[in-house]
């Protein structure tokens, strides 16, 4: 039985008086409504620990070389803070923001040095990004996963390197090539070309 399908037969547990009630399991293997509830109060229980990671990152307005070289090499728009600014904001068009979210939580880990603060933000990112139980799961491959799951016995600044990597090839690969055709790039490129124009 896959993963999505609820038991055939309905499990009502003694005491439980939730009409619709499948299982006994504290899982999401199956879409009851316990788990509905439980996925809610998950949420909201997040968003504090998500306030962590900065909306947008502070930058100076880009020029129109910094724009125009974005196109040339995805290293040089993921260098520039602007520039993963406006590919967050592409990324959030196409509902994988939590790809961007993930790799600046990653650069974020790995400046810390206490011991203490690596353990809790590793837990974080974890929790926000690899469980399959988050709404914002980034997709990895079974083998990064597995060595994610022996590290964080042990957490250290580079814990997530492979899975790191794994999704920064991914947004290379696949998002890139439409932000470079996108209508935010392309108006942004626009509007910094007439800007230094008139100038």
């Amino acid at each position: 039985m896959s993963r999505h399908e609820a038991s055939p037969t309905t499990v009502q547990p003694a005491g439980n008086h939730r009409p619709n009630a499948c299982c006994f399991c504290w899982c999401c293997c199956c879409s009851c409504s316990w788990n509905e509830d439980r996925e809610r109060a998950w949420r909201a229980s997040r968003e504090t620990k998500l306030e962590t990671i900065p909306n947008c990152e502070a930058c100076t307005k880009p020029t129109p070389e910094e724009v125009r070289g974005w196109a040339q090499c995805f290293d040089k728009l993921m260098k520039s803070p602007a520039g993963r600014n406006v590919f967050r904001e592409f990324l959030r068009t196409e509902y994988s923001e939590e790809n961007m979210l993930f790799w600046l939580a990653c650069e974020e880990l790995k400046t810390e040095c206490n011991k203490h603060s690596i353990d809790e933000k590793a837990k974080m990112i974890y929790e926000d990004y690899i469980s399959i139980l988050s709404p914002k799961e980034v997709s990895l491959d079974s083998r990064v996963r597995e060595v994610i799951n022996r590290k964080m016995q042990e957490p250290s600044s580079h814990t997530f390197d492979d899975a790191q990597l794994q999704i920064y090839t991914l947004m290379h690969r696949d998002s890139y090539p439409r932000f470079l055709n996108s209508a935010i790039y392309k108006s942004l490129l626009q509007s910094v070309s007439r800007s230094s124009s008139e100038s």
